[in-house]
């Protein structure tokens, strides 16, 4: 049976978040600004970035203070010690750390670089601009949770919500968009047992779905000045189920790459 399509709009109608605003109700009305009509099954995918900035994970360098461990880190690194250490502070474990590379376990449980602190598209609020960094979101799964539960209390629609930040890849260049918290949206389908064309029996088939989306709407979003920090997607072809974020996660006991 041929699928229905998958559309993925853009919303740019979200202003400049500041810390400590109601992410929630802007997005509501940003959807309203945008003349998006929300319907069961939708998703609203949105970036890290206005997550973050609305939880207030803002940190000016000039608050932090290495430990010995940083100060050690950053000299084989060659990063600011300061840095150093708001990405320790945000990990379990360091996975690889040479001349400017710091691969951490996030405390999340992901794999990713400099523990997802970035200062792109960061404005501080007051001192060096160059010295304020933005943290990932405390809980991603949580703030998913809370946007989807003020749609459904405005609009009486059940949708789902994806967190996604940018982050690479083993063995290849480059970013993709990927997904760092969900509420409502299936992180893993599992097809396993299932007929292909041939009536061949799938048997490791397991379909990332929470990610396969996250890089769609992070193509739409952009990574520079677009300022688009949310996609609205009809026609996603799985049912929107409640699935904990950990399922995404392979098992360090089954990590053939660490």
């Amino acid at each position: 049976m041929p699928r229905s399509p998958l559309i993925l709009t853009p919303i740019n109608t979200l202003p400049l978040i500041e810390p400590n605003q109601d992410l929630a109700e802007l997005t509501f009305h940003a959807l309203e600004e945008a003349q998006i009509h929300l319907e069961d099954g939708d998703i609203l995918v949105i970036t890290q970035k206005v997550v973050s900035k609305a939880e207030g994970r803002l940190v000016n360098l000039s608050t932090v203070f290495p430990s010995q461990r940083a100060w050690e880190v950053a000299a084989i690194t060659q990063k600011d010690a300061r840095l150093v250490e708001l990405i320790l502070s945000e990990s379990k474990t360091i996975i690889r750390a040479q001349a400017n590379t710091l691969i951490v376990e996030h405390r999340l449980g992901f794999i990713c670089a400099n523990a997802g602190i970035d200062r792109s598209n960061v404005k501080g609020v007051w001192g060096n601009e160059e010295d304020w960094y933005l943290l990932l979101p405390q809980d991603p799964s949580a703030s998913a949770l809370k946007i989807r539960d003020l749609l459904l209390a405005k609009t009486r629609k059940s949708v789902g919500v994806l967190i996604i930040d940018s982050h690479g890849r083993a063995w290849r260049r480059g970013t993709v968009g990927i997904t760092i918290g969900l509420s409502g949206v299936p992180g893993i389908i599992d097809m396993r047992g299932k007929e292909d064309l041939f009536h061949y029996h799938l048997k490791v088939t397991q379909i990332a779905v929470a990610d396969e989306l996250a890089g769609s709407a992070s193509l739409v979003m952009g990574q520079a000045d677009e300022r688009t920090p949310i996609v609205h997607v009809r026609g996603f072809p799985y049912p929107l189920v409640d699935t904990p974020f950990q399922e995404i996660l392979r098992n360090k006991e089954e990590d053939l790459f660490r």
